[in-house]
């Protein structure tokens, strides 16, 4: 039998499924989802500085540059479009502090906060921190729609053209 961090079997330690669970897993979800979202738009802003050099990809050129960069990391993404595009300081570090902590939800979150998800406190705790991620996350992600949504206009182009 596989022993869990507190000495019991896994058996002992199964999660509850309590609506507090649920929900405590719905905003695990959607930390995840804005963070994509957020991925999504730094590759559209990407694609946007690239074409906004005055340069004429072709449509298929367009495609290649899309599928790749939206196989890279966030943290790749941040550090790349940060020599493209002017972000602010404050932008900048919203930025740094999203990756960093999406990197320790995706990855630590439960591993270290396992024995919270047991008791209805705990999981109150963790769904409060996910929803202010997921609000900072959002805001970040709603901004950069914006700047993506400025140069659409000013390269005369629709949005439905590079998605």
């Amino acid at each position: 039998m596989i022993r869990s961090r507190t000495g019991g079997t896994m058996k002992d330690t199964q999660i509850p499924e309590s609506e507090q669970s649920k929900e405590l897993f719905a905003y695990f979800g959607l930390a995840v989802y804005y963070c994509q979202a957020l991925e999504q738009q730094l590759t559209n802003l990407l694609l946007l500085t690239k074409l906004s050099q005055g340069k004429t990809p072709t449509d298929a050129e367009i495609a290649e540059l899309y599928q790749r960069k939206l196989s890279n990391s966030l943290g790749q993404l941040i550090k790349e479009i940060q020599h493209h595009f002017p972000f602010s300081e404050e932008e900048t570090s919203q930025l740094q502090a999203v990756w960093k902590e999406r990197n320790h939800i995706v990855h630590d979150y439960f591993k270290e906060r396992i024995q919270e998800t047991f008791t209805p406190a705990g999981r109150a705790h963790m769904i409060r921190e996910l929803k202010r991620f997921k609000n900072k996350a959002s805001r970040l992600e709603i901004k950069l729609q914006g700047y993506c949504t400025e140069m659409y206009s000013k390269l005369g182009l629709e949005e439905e053209h590079i998605q």
